[in-house]
């Protein structure tokens, strides 16, 4: 028995070096940057230990934008990605013909650069010389004004920036429904169709408990996906994200670290802890709401 412990131990010995030196190292040393009070990068120096880092970052206007604006991302996006990607799954599941070409329709997105999609959005929503966009002509042939979605007002931006998000993470999702529907065992729904159970019924006792576990997963990946969003709005609105105030925790960081208001390791590092902090919150609840919820067969 021993002997199989130290042969289990080794072959995992690889990962637990690699998880080691680029996860526990890097979350160390992050934390220590944290805590380190007046920190200067040029001459490495420091004047004291404590929580002054993070009574800033709580404390700037830049860094309560970019929370509620993920924040705002994570409730909109997360659910109605996944509710979205769960019904064109179910749809794609009941097709025969050509379903093969749809699910490469819908996967396409999945695959396409970032930086591309999120030009198209703004051919698609920012106003120029010689257009409003072709949201805007939609919107003023059913009688509405122009909107500028790009450099406009906030909640125009938000749409578009959620907008964008579900458009960009729904393939993944539906690729991951898509499997789960398909080895969902037919016994059941035939079994159901003899005792006259209707389509309502059979999806919500049969088909979401068999893939509650793809949905648990999908929905757990999303909040993680979602509070890192930062080259989303960065497609969409440009490098600038603070002057457009649509800036993420991410780009936060990023901005401490390198952008105008670069050189701020510590206040980087608070963020990015106060970021991991309720990134494990949130997960720790879904992981205690899955124990009711999600079956595993």
């Amino acid at each position: 028995m021993k002997k199989q412990n130290f042969k289990g131990w080794l072959y995992l010995l690889p990962a637990i070096v690699f998880l080691g030196v680029f996860l526990v190292y890097p979350l160390i040393d992050v934390l220590i940057y944290s805590l380190e009070e007046g920190y200067n990068s040029a001459s490495q120096t420091f004047f004291g230990i404590g929580l002054y880092n993070y009574a800033y970052v709580l404390q700037d206007p830049y860094f309560l934008q970019a929370l509620q604006n993920t924040l705002i991302l994570v409730v909109i996006t997360v659910p109605l990605s996944t509710g979205i990607a769960l019904l064109i799954s179910v749809g794609l599941n009941a097709i025969r013909p050509l379903r093969n070409l749809y699910q490469t329709v819908y996967f396409l997105p999945y695959v396409t650069n970032t930086l591309a999609v999120g030009l198209v959005f703004m051919i698609l929503f920012k106003p120029t010389a010689y257009t409003d966009g072709f949201v805007n002509l939609l919107i003023n042939w059913f009688g509405g004004e122009s909107v500028d979605f790009i450099d406009g007002p906030y909640w125009a931006k938000m749409f578009v920036l959620c907008f964008y998000t579900v458009w960009v993470v729904m393939p993944f999702k539906i690729l991951i429904l898509t499997g789960a529907l398909a080895s969902v065992n037919q016994t059941y729904y035939n079994a159901a169709k003899v005792d006259g159970t209707s389509r309502l019924r059979m999806f919500t006792k049969i088909t979401l408990p068999m893939i509650s576990p793809s949905v648990f997963y999908l929905i757990i990946t999303g909040f993680i996906g979602a509070f890192k969003a930062y080259s989303d709005a960065v497609a969409l609105f440009g490098t600038d994200l603070n002057a457009a105030g649509m800036n993420t925790i991410v780009g936060y960081v990023y901005d401490m670290l390198y952008g105008n208001s670069g050189g701020y390791p510590s206040y980087a590092s608070a963020a990015a802890i106060l970021l991991f902090a309720i990134v494990l919150t949130i997960t720790c609840i879904n992981l205690l709401v899955s124990r009711k919820h999600v079956h595993y067969h």
